[in-house]
């Protein structure tokens, strides 16, 4: 799933939004028809959509249309049509926002990161260019995504969490692996380097995992 798609055909404006959105560390697709964004989003899916209304084919109301009938995700319409018309058609359709072109892309970034606080703050963890979600288990670095298993999330999320704190080894080891899990102390041990060559720029000298020896880790 990504953050945000766009659905606008109009190249220089659909680029403007991908390098600002990629720069604030949020993934992005993008489309320029309204039939492509209904598949991109039922076969994906997406936390925020901002949509075009004038589309070649289906027009930015029958994407939101379609998509209202089965999720509540948010919905920016961008447009470049501002009769009041056109925003309560929008608005009673179930968009979440009406924003007139030419746009300010400081306030829509504001906008935009206002939702993501609101809706999704509770189930995502960030710390400058890392980013993890928890429900989904997924972690992006530089709105990157990176292929981690279960247990390299949840040993991350657990490190995250405590940012600052000394966490004893024992400590890790119970939350993650359980006090009956057959699995060894040392996989602690594996699971920490095989994060550090996925988060870290230099995982042979570390700057987010530290080790505080004979003690844990913590993440700084």
């Amino acid at each position: 799933m990504v953050d945000v798609l766009i659905v606008e055909d109009n190249r220089e404006i659909a680029q403007l939004l991908r390098d600002f959105l990629c720069a604030e560390n949020y993934t992005v697709s993008v489309c320029e028809s309204g039939e492509k964004a209904l598949s991109l989003y039922e076969k994906y899916g997406a936390r925020l959509l901002l949509l075009d209304i004038m589309l070649p084919g289906a027009d930015g109301f029958w994407v939101c249309t379609k998509i209202r009938e089965q999720s509540e995700v948010p919905i920016f319409i961008i447009s470049a049509k501002n009769e009041k018309n056109d925003k309560l058609g929008g608005l009673l359709l179930g968009a979440d926002d009406y924003i007139e072109k030419p746009f300010d892309i400081d306030i829509l970034l504001a906008k935009i990161k206002g939702v993501f606080k609101r809706r999704y703050a509770l189930d995502e963890i960030t710390d400058g260019d890392i980013r993890l979600n928890k429900s989904q288990q997924t972690v992006y670095k530089g709105g990157k995504p990176i292929e981690m298993t279960a247990k390299e999330c949840e040993l991350l999320c657990l490190l995250m969490e405590n940012k600052g704190k000394l966490l004893k080894k024992e400590y890790i080891f119970g939350r993650i692996w359980g006090s009956d899990s057959f699995s060894e102390p040392q996989t602690l041990t594996v699971h920490i380097k095989w994060l550090r060559q996925k988060i870290e720029d230099d995982p042979k000298n570390p700057q987010r995992i530290i080790t505080v020896w004979g003690q844990g880790y913590k993440f700084v």
